[in-house]
């Protein structure tokens, strides 16, 4: 009888910690957990500034990870990591920003020391205005650099808070500093997949701009070291949770192509994923101009792209207009559970046969190419004010925006054929899964794929 091999995968994603052990040979998952990190805290900048605990996103790890069964994990042979990409920590690697929990000489946990590292500023973080934006070096990149992305927000923090970034020596994704907590690295180690993510990074070169970058006196001592995807940043430094000392782990790779790497099952296949934010996206092999600007070439796997269409606007809109539903039912003198609000609003949405009258402008959170757009509504009438009638306009307008960012001619240009499904905010809600089949005239079709947590495993099976 063979011995068991299996592989960890890890998804840190926005709102929670995802994990799950996948058999070496048949990739079949074996056991998976998950967790909420409730890691949001206020920002000085108010709501222009989102920040992250990094501590609680560790805890949440260590939460995941300690449920899986013991005997399975003590036969991982590899770890596969991946994560919310954009976003930016830094940490002092002089004083160890971790801290490992032993038991009977086994580390049980890691825990973040949070007065040695700072909070991550997330992909949502909207402080660098396009005025700010404007101002910095263009990149030499095909990739453009936004608000929420990690050299953009250093950049803001070299112009208005030079000292804090004295205070550390190290910075990077927060999956990044998992890996480098994991293999106890002094200095991080990134995908090229995570440092695009960043802005100022040219993927062809596979390097940082750091000529344009030192001609603004950036902190480049502060940028990880790169590897392309799917290869290894180090070896676990312990025993840690009954996975062996050794276990090589995977350098950290973007959430988006890990849950499009577990999705899809052929290049003729496009993957629309909507959760907090929403994205769809297909697998290319070279840059192109698809004559469309609202879409982008983000380094995928094996030397190819994923074009994508990423929108801040998916389930977080949808999400805000049932929050505000149950406040005003509160305001009124009633409880009523945000569960109860979804499947009613679902169902009255469904009974809507007839074409959409009103339009809504979803951009609740503006976009990357348009960051001071807002949320509007419009042609409001006598005949569709229902509320099922609103939900159903707000879920088509929720595709109709991505639709806008990649029209149904480029699917067609690349002979696509089907679009896969992805996400909670698209698998729970047949509404939006119609307003993608009518707007994109191709089936929507879901599959066992789609955890971003299995894509990372997947990703360094074969490294």
């Amino acid at each position: 009888m063979s011995e068991k091999k299996y592989v960890l995968g890890l998804d840190i994603g926005t709102t929670s910690v995802k994990v799950c052990v996948l058999d070496l040979n048949s990739k079949e998952i074996i056991a998976k957990q998950n967790k909420d990190t409730a890691a949001n805290i206020p920002s000085d900048q108010g709501i222009e500034g989102n920040k992250q605990d990094v501590p609680k996103i560790i805890s949440a790890v260590h939460g995941c990870v300690s449920r899986l069964p013991k005997d399975v994990l003590r036969h991982v042979i590899k770890i596969g990591v991946c994560g919310q990409m954009h976003g930016v920590m830094l940490w002092k690697n002089g004083n160890r920003a971790w801290e490992k929990v032993e038991k009977d000489g086994v580390v049980i946990r890691y825990e973040g020391v949070r007065e040695n590292m700072s909070a991550l500023y997330t992909w949502q973080d909207t402080r660098c205005k396009p005025e700010f934006l404007d101002s910095l070096p263009k990149p030499d990149s095909h990739l453009k650099c936004y608000s929420g992305y990690g050299c953009a927000t250093l950049l803001w923090m070299l112009k208005h808070k030079p000292q804090k970034l004295k205070n550390y020596d190290c910075s990077s994704t927060v999956q990044d500093f998992v890996v480098a907590m994991l293999c106890g690295l002094d200095t991080p180690i990134a995908s090229n997949q995570n440092a695009a993510s960043w802005g100022y990074f040219n993927t062809e070169e596979n390097e940082w701009n750091i000529n344009i970058l030192k001609s603004v006196d950036f902190p480049i001592n502060l940028l990880p070291k790169i590897v392309k995807s799917g290869e290894f940043a180090g070896k676990l430094s312990d025993c840690w949770n009954g996975i062996p000392e050794g276990t090589p782990v995977g350098a950290a790779l973007g959430d988006l192509q890990c849950s499009f790497l577990a999705t899809l099952e052929s290049k003729q296949d496009a993957v629309i994923n909507i959760s907090t934010s929403a994205q769809l996206g297909l697998v290319v092999d070279k840059i192109s101009d698809v004559g469309c600007v609202t879409v982008e070439h983000l380094p995928y796997f094996s030397n190819t792209y994923l074009l994508v269409a990423a929108s801040l606007n998916g389930g977080n809109v949808l999400a805000a207009f049932v929050k505000m539903l149950q406040q005003w039912m509160l305001e009124f003198g009633h409880s009523l559970p945000q569960s109860k609000l979804w499947e009613k609003l679902i169902n009255l949405g469904l009974e809507v046969k007839d074409e959409a009258t009103m339009k809504i402008n979803p951009l609740l959170l503006g976009e990357r190419h348009s960051p001071i757009a807002r949320a509007s509504v419009d042609n409001i009438d006598l005949s569709n004010i229902a509320l099922g009638h609103v939900f159903k306009s707000l879920c088509d307008s929720i595709i109709d925006n991505v639709h806008s960012m990649m029209p149904k001619r480029i699917l067609q240009e690349y002979s696509i054929k089907r679009i896969v499904g992805n996400g909670s905010g698209l698998s729970r809600n047949p509404v939006l899964q119609k307003a993608v089949e009518h707007y994109y005239s191709l089936p929507l079709e879901f599959t066992s794929g789609g955890d971003a947590a299995r894509g990372a495993a997947i990703a360094v099976i074969s490294s």
